[in-house]
């Protein structure tokens, strides 16, 4: 069977997995919902959750503009190198879930 891209993937795939990465380590959805906020405009009550996952970033409302600040490695490649504009994107928002499961403070996480 053949691997599913993660552009193509359902939001309602793709969320629930992000929300459990966090809780595992004591945060809340609440507060993944507010970096979701933070990087998107997104507000995840009202988000199509059958819409694909590159669909959610391309049509995302408000893309924030420090998110050129978010910095670091995940999946062992540094963010900021990425060179497709829709992967880095996601790669933001799976960095800003790794660091609020890891404790930062939420200050620190929105930048």
């Amino acid at each position: 069977m053949p691997r599913q891209s993660i552009f193509d993937m359902k939001v309602s795939k793709v969320y629930p997995l992000l929300v459990q990465k966090v809780e595992r380590k004591g945060r809340t959805k609440e507060e993944l919902d507010e970096v979701i906020a933070w990087l998107t405009g997104y507000d995840m009550k009202t988000v199509d959750q059958e819409m694909t996952y590159g669909a959610f970033f391309e049509k995302a409302p408000e893309m924030n503009p420090r998110a050129a600040l978010i910095k670091g490695k995940i999946c062992g490649v540094d963010v900021e190198t990425i060179e497709d504009p829709l992967m880095q994107k996601i790669r933001w928002l799976d960095k800003l879930a790794d660091e609020l499961a890891k404790g930062k403070p939420m200050e620190k996480i929105k930048r």
